[in-house]
């Protein structure tokens, strides 16, 4: 069996991958890696050394807490660094064209200069103008609050900022589990902190000195030392994005000033849902929006083709075709000589028959497809039009006309007007027919 390949094999940004697609994060993931190692080694240390000893000491709640948080905040930095951030697929070949035809500004016939299309386009949300600026990488108009990442290469819905220490982007996908994240980590910081300045203070009861303490638990030091440096930018970071969430604005927003007032005229936020609970509840309770791309769906090929070896049948009527999307090509071969190669689609079907401009009988051979030697081509496109073609012979396209009067059987387009897409199993071999 051919493989399947799925749509996250051949995916144009700057991703990483793995099982089969389900796990989608950015390319640099080492700082991703330090991240985990940090909260799993200080929690570790902090379950071995200190637990034991406060859950006598105090109460046994302690490491049934620690462990709740632990969890709470693996849970989320995995769902927030494997997930799709909101990711909006590029534009196919056709849809960039179409785009620009939309744009396209038709310049005078007195004007000397070329007027390049505009790229922004103007909208109005809740009264406010808000302008869609063009993006030149993924060819479409960005819908708001949306931009592209410059390290993943994608433009994100929502998108929030690109965070190296979880390993993707934050969009509107993946926000709510990042902010969980980053508040259920501040906790966790000053949790264990104060559970091992704890441990510390009982061990200097009954008059002991303090540097007896820390020799018997030197764990407790170095935990103590990581929570203190880490905390106040966790804390910071958490308390800056719960201000981002009462406001419904994004990191990008704030950084950018989009919604702060020029020369003292206010402007008002468009997406704020009109009060702190209401946006609270809309950020992290809302709906999710699904995810734009298929990234487990299969990969259609552009051409299919037949194989060659197919073409060699019995003598009676039988035919081949070839299918992509509204597009066909189809072989047929009545046994008797006649052989007729047919590209169509659903709005218009033309001939590319081999012979004259009707059918053109060739000499009576066996019922396999023969056609005469015009000329010898190099190994690389005799193989190259054994494959794509399904002719096995030699052809040279550039003396088809000359030697249409002293062949029998040559290869003939009826009509000038098929286009790339319906020619797409000659093509690779006929470049400079790209108008056909």
């Amino acid at each position: 069996m051919p493989h399947a390949t799925r749509k996250w094999e051949v995916y144009p940004g700057r991703n990483r991958f793995c099982c089969e697609g389900r796990i989608m994060m950015a390319k640099q993931v080492g700082i991703f890696y330090i991240t985990v190692g940090l909260i799993v080694a200080t929690s570790c240390t902090f379950f071995i050394f200190d637990c034991p000893f406060l859950a006598v000491k105090i109460t046994p709640a302690i490491p049934a807490v620690g462990g709740l948080l632990f969890t709470f905040v693996l849970a989320t930095l995995f769902r927030t660094s494997f997930s799709d951030p909101g990711v909006i697929p590029r534009a196919t070949p056709d849809e960039a064209a179409d785009i620009e035809k939309q744009i396209e500004v038709p310049n005078s016939p007195n004007s000397p200069t070329y007027r390049p299309p505009p790229r922004t386009k103007e909208v109005v949300v809740c009264g406010q103008v808000v302008k869609l600026k063009f993006c030149f990488t993924c060819k479409i108009f960005r819908p708001p609050r949306a931009s592209h990442c410059s390290i993943c290469d994608n433009c994100v819905d929502g998108f929030d900022h690109h965070c190296p220490w979880i390993g993707n982007c934050v969009g509107r996908r993946n926000y709510r589990y990042f902010y969980s994240f980053i508040v259920s980590l501040a906790f966790m910081c000053v949790f264990i902190f104060a559970c091992a300045v704890t441990h510390l203070v009982l061990l200097t009861r009954d008059d002991r000195p303090f540097v007896d303490a820390i020799k018997e638990s030197p764990a407790s030091v170095l935990v103590a030392i990581i929570c203190f440096f880490s905390v106040w930018s966790v804390l910071g970071l958490a308390g800056f994005h719960t201000y981002l969430t009462t406001s419904n604005q994004t990191t990008n927003e704030d950084i950018k000033g989009s919604f702060t007032g020029k020369r003292g005229q206010e402007k008002i936020n468009p997406y704020s849902k009109g009060g702190v609970c209401a946006n609270c509840l809309f950020i992290l309770c809302g709906p999710m929006p699904p995810s734009f791309i298929d990234r487990r769906g299969f990969v259609i090929p552009e051409h299919s083709v037949v194989p060659s070896s197919e073409l060699v049948q019995a003598p009676c009527a039988t035919s081949f075709a070839s299918v992509q999307g509204n597009s066909e090509v189809r072989i047929l071969n009545n046994g008797k000589g006649h052989v007729t190669v047919s590209v169509s689609n659903s709005t218009s079907r033309k001939q590319a028959q081999l012979g004259s401009h009707q059918e053109t009988k060739c000499p009576e051979v066996d019922p396999v497809v023969s056609l005469q030697p015009l000329s010898t081509l190099s190994a690389s496109s005799l193989q190259l039009l054994h494959e794509r073609t399904m002719i096995n012979t030699d052809l040279d396209l550039d003396s088809l006309d000359e030697s249409a009067s002293s062949n029998p059987c040559h290869l003939h387009l009826e009509s000038a007007s098929i286009t790339s897409s319906q020619t797409g199993l000659l093509h690779p071999l006929v470049p400079r027919y790209n108008d056909l």
